[in-house]
């Protein structure tokens, strides 16, 4: 079917999402039609706010509204404990567990070299600047047990054994192959607790 040039740039928009195809980019694009005008506004508005108003933070590389971050910034975190996460998705599932109270560094992404994504590519010589700093006792690797994870685990291991910081890794509770955003509470929760050292 051909639709109108405003109607298939909506829907080709919304192919660009992850994991939506064309029949999900047609619903959404066509319940958008349906909204009131003043909803489809407040939408396009929260858009663009998330946009102009989400920064990374200059210490862990979180998404976050102010830079430092709240996390970094709060004197109640434990200063002594580095969380290691890929993406800002996966700080987030293991905060609502409240079950981990330190620090966090998002690396932005995995090293996966049939990508084309290396390790300069993400933010490991950052996370290594950090822990320079005394204060840090123990890195935790929070990575998915994917390929990628796996391989990002490596590496990270061998450039942080040097500076003589335990390193552990969240226990095994989630099945291989599965990203954190999609784990429950309970599952991260568990996880965190039976780390072990690498």
């Amino acid at each position: 079917m051909i639709y109108p040039k405003s109607i298939a740039a909506l829907i080709e928009h919304f192919q660009k999402f992850p994991s939506v195809g064309p029949k999900s980019a047609q619903r959404m694009a066509f319940y958008l039609l349906r909204m009131p005008l003043t909803e489809v506004e407040k939408f396009a508005k929260s858009m663009i706010e998330a946009k102009q108003n989400t920064r990374t933070c200059e210490i862990c590389f979180n998404m976050s509204s102010t830079s430092p971050c709240e996390i970094c910034t709060s004197p109640q975190r434990d200063k002594s404990t580095i969380c290691v996460v890929a993406e800002t998705k996966d700080l987030i599932a293991i905060e609502k567990t409240n079950e981990y109270k330190g620090l966090y560094h998002v690396l932005q992404g995995l090293i996966s070299p049939m990508d084309g994504i290396g390790a300069d590519d993400i933010r490991i010589k950052e996370l290594l600047n950090r822990l320079t700093d005394e204060k840090v006792k123990e890195v935790i690797l929070a990575l998915s047990p994917s390929v990628e994870g796996e391989a990002t685990s490596l590496y990270l291991t061998k450039l942080i054994k040097p500076f003589g910081i335990k390193i552990s890794r969240i226990a095994f509770g989630l099945p291989v192959g599965a990203d954190l955003e999609y784990a429950d509470e309970i599952t991260i929760a568990k996880a965190i607790e039976g780390r072990r050292e690498l």
